[in-house]
């Protein structure tokens, strides 16, 4: 557990919260703060840990797509760059936004994770935006593993505020950009992907990554010339 004081200090006109986004935020640290320590470890380690699951559940989709249609394949390997589009632009705001962490803003506080370094923006949370953009194109791609994915991402974003690092209207904007924008992205590139998937997937030196797809034709038998019977 940290105690932050007079931290508050002037950074290169950053942004600094309203005094209820502040409070929330006092009001969720000085719960967190008298959780059990088992508890507020698991925060520590699940705020983390939660974005390698994801990455997990994206990694076995690709897997498993690859003895799927060629429109899985083509979902499976979209569905981290969008991913990784909607993250970029969340760091697009933060440089727009310049809103200064919680943890140095708000003073006379005990926080659970290191604050991190000045010129780290607060908003959006990243964490919340990689877990719920994962977990929506998960929900497009593969429903009951995406039903259980979007509330894990709500967990994680939530972590975010109890181990003291963001403000609860990070996390909320963070999650609402990834559940929106990733799957009007991954939708926005299925027909063309599904087609580059296609043609790529005749290329033998790409089978080990995309594999192949259940309905391709089988390939011909070589045809052996016939010889004459006559002479």
């Amino acid at each position: 557990m940290i105690t932050l004081q007079g931290l508050a200090e002037p950074y290169g006109g950053y942004v600094a919260a309203d005094s209820t986004g502040a409070g929330v935020y006092r009001d969720i640290t000085e719960w967190a703060d008298s959780t059990p320590g088992w508890m507020q470890k698991l925060g520590e380690i699940g705020t983390e840990g939660g974005i390698l699951v994801f990455v997990a559940l994206l990694l076995f989709q690709w897997w498993r797509a690859r003895r799927r249609d060629d429109r899985s394949m083509a979902l499976a390997l979209l569905a981290p760059a969008a991913v990784a589009v909607v993250y970029i632009l969340s760091e697009g705001i933060k440089l727009l936004v310049r809103e200064e962490r919680p943890c140095r803003e708000v003073t006379n506080v005990r926080v659970i994770a290191e604050c991190p370094e000045p010129g780290d923006w607060s908003f959006p949370s990243n964490h919340s935006v990689i877990a719920a953009a994962a977990a929506a194109t998960l929900f497009v791609t593969w429903r009951v593993i995406g039903l259980l994915a979007l509330p894990v991402a709500a967990l994680v974003a939530l972590s975010r505020v109890y181990v003291g690092v963001h403000y609860l209207h990070d996390v909320a904007a963070g999650y609402l950009l990834g559940v929106l924008l990733a799957p009007v992205i991954l939708l926005a590139l299925r027909s063309p992907g599904t087609r580059a998937v296609t043609r790529l997937r005749q290329q033998r030196s790409l089978a080990l990554v995309l594999g192949a797809s259940p309905y391709a034709p089988p390939a011909r038998a070589p045809q052996h010339a016939r010889h004459s019977t006559y002479r």
